[in-house]
């Protein structure tokens, strides 16, 4: 190995550390937010402490809404770190990771080592980006499958036209389509294969194309992607209806999910995030420069990226602002190429390059601090307090709501009752935690009725314990009078805690328990 290589592959693997350290260095500071992080690092808290690694379960029940690989992910760094936040966002952190590395890697072998790391630099003062690198739900660590999938084709692609080795790039590029299905779905594999047949039919590449499309690539991805759906139909009869009917192409093609938004939603959300960064895309357009061939055809496939993306995911009528990450990292690849373009920048340009990516990183890191300061809905200080002073044969009942960060803050080594109008077929078509758990309590029968508890059968519930501990807001002691008798243990974000002790006498006469209360427990 030369002095040079020695050189390059110190300053590779210096550039790739810094994105794992840059990425994941905050990702400790602040409570799990609800829902989406309560809820799927919930899910792998199931997982962790059943034992079952196959079936993810919400509160007990099978939960087939996404595919298992966050929650394997998040349930074996929870099992090596311990359970806290840093362990608990593991799997973003990689995903994020995967994609600004491989991006880099890509830009380095085709363009170059200066575009390579500004587009680094770029990405990862991405809000956005770096946010969602650090956000414990499924969209970083599928964008990160997606963007690996896409520079692994792409370098197959153009190894294959200039007559060098492609196939271990092309087997990589399935095997991470296939963990793309596995985070997220269809969309792992769909999304990839989209950009890149409208890549290479732009330019009337179609030998290529061909080469592309490659049996021993196509079983490496079935051997990774279709053993857990094939256990899981083993398991559940109407698994794949679910799973592949309801919540992909019903969740894209109807309505009556949440959060609604306008077919113009992303394109302004990218706008809003890049605002600092767009003088560098305007520049690259209006320079229309004359490049290499390599750096022509990596420049297509970045707008190609982009503009597919923002397209595929601005179809739906539900919007979530996680679902147009697969975009951030060729947009970035853009703004990098704006200010390469400046053959020798001025002390101006290269002042103006390095504010944007302070102004951008500082603007980042306030955005974590903020809600390490001020957590939105959280119930971390109110599950200490459960789990400091709950005992484990006393079971804790939710009552109107499922509190998603409880059972992994107090650690709770079983399903917990949620008490609601299981009954109300209107309360279905809403989608939320209730729609969540009434779905999937179709796949356990049993179960559910034990977990799903009607609010006029929470009383003898309650007389069945020998303690149990009671969380909602104060207006359920309203419905349920006799939270009136106890004092609240703990309260946060207008959440409250109430330890029931049935064999109070008071408390014995106003559930209407039957028979007598224990000797002696009065005043309890």
């Amino acid at each position: 190995m030369t002095a040079d290589n020695r050189t390059s592959g110190r300053a590779t693997a210096a550039t790739l550390a810094l994105i794992i350290l840059w990425l994941g260095f905050t990702a400790w500071m602040r409570p799990l937010m609800l829902p989406d992080e309560g809820r799927y690092v919930g899910v792998a808290w199931e997982m962790l402490r059943s034992g079952d690694w196959l079936t993810p379960t919400l509160d007990g029940l099978p939960f087939f809404h996404k595919p298992p690989l966050f929650y394997w992910i998040t349930a074996g760094s929870m099992s090596v770190f311990g359970l806290h936040e840093w362990a608990a966002r593991v799997a973003p952190v990689i995903g994020a990771s995967l994609g600004a590395s491989s991006l880099y890697l890509f830009m380095r072998r085709w363009v170059g080592e200066r575009l390579a790391q500004l587009t680094v630099v770029a990405l990862l003062a991405q809000p956005l980006f770096f946010i969602g690198g650090q956000f414990a739900n499924l969209d970083m660590l599928v964008a990160g499958c997606i963007t690996a999938t896409i520079v692994l084709a792409a370098h197959a692609a153009l190894c294959v036209q200039h007559g060098l080795p492609y196939r271990s790039a092309l087997s990589g590029a399935y095997a991470m389509a296939a963990f793309g299905v596995l985070a997220k779905g269809l969309i792992g594999f769909v999304i990839p294969a989209m950009v890149l047949l409208v890549w290479l039919l732009a330019q009337r590449r179609w030998r290529v194309l061909g080469k592309l499309i490659w049996w021993p690539g196509l079983l490496l991805f079935l051997l990774i992607a279709a053993p857990w759906f094939v256990a899981m139909r083993a398991r559940f009869p109407d698994f794949l209806d679910y799973f592949f009917v309801v919540q992909h192409f019903k969740r894209f093609a109807a309505g009556g999910f949440n959060n609604v938004q306008p077919f113009w939603f992303y394109p302004a959300v990218l706008l809003l995030f890049s605002l600092p960064w767009l003088p560098w895309i305007h520049r690259l357009f209006n320079l229309g420069a004359v490049v290499d061939g390599e750096r022509r055809q990596v420049r297509l496939l970045m707008v190609v990226w982009v503009l597919l993306v923002v397209l595929f995911f601005s179809i739906p009528k539900s919007k979530l602002l996680g679902y147009v990450l697969p975009a951030v990292p060729p947009l970035a690849a853009l703004m990098a190429e704006g200010y390469a373009l400046i053959v020798s920048p001025s002390q101006r340009a290269r002042r103006w390059w390095l504010a944007t990516a302070a102004a951008t990183s500082v603007l980042s890191l306030a955005v974590v601090i903020g809600l390490a300061i001020r957590p939105p809905n959280s119930l971390r200080e109110l599950s200490a307090v459960l789990a400091s002073k709950r005992l484990p044969n006393e079971p804790v009942f939710m009552l109107g709501k499922y509190y998603y960060d409880v059972p992994f803050y107090a650690r709770l080594a079983s399903a917990n009752p949620v008490v609601d109008d299981w009954q109300d077929a209107a309360a279905k078509l809403r989608d939320n935690w209730h729609k969540e758990l009434s779905d999937a309590g179709q796949f356990d029968a049993a179960r559910a009725a034990k977990v799903l508890v009607l609010p006029r059968a929470l009383p003898a519930a309650l007389c069945a314990a020998p303690a149990a501990w009671v969380i909602g807001p104060p207006s359920t002691a309203q419905q349920y009078p006799f939270l009136h008798l106890v004092a609240v243990s703990a309260s946060a974000n207008a959440i409250r805690l109430w330890r029931i002790d049935p064999k109070d006498a008071a408390m014995f006469s106003a559930l209407r328990c039957e028979g007598t209360p224990n000797a002696g427990s009065a005043g309890m």
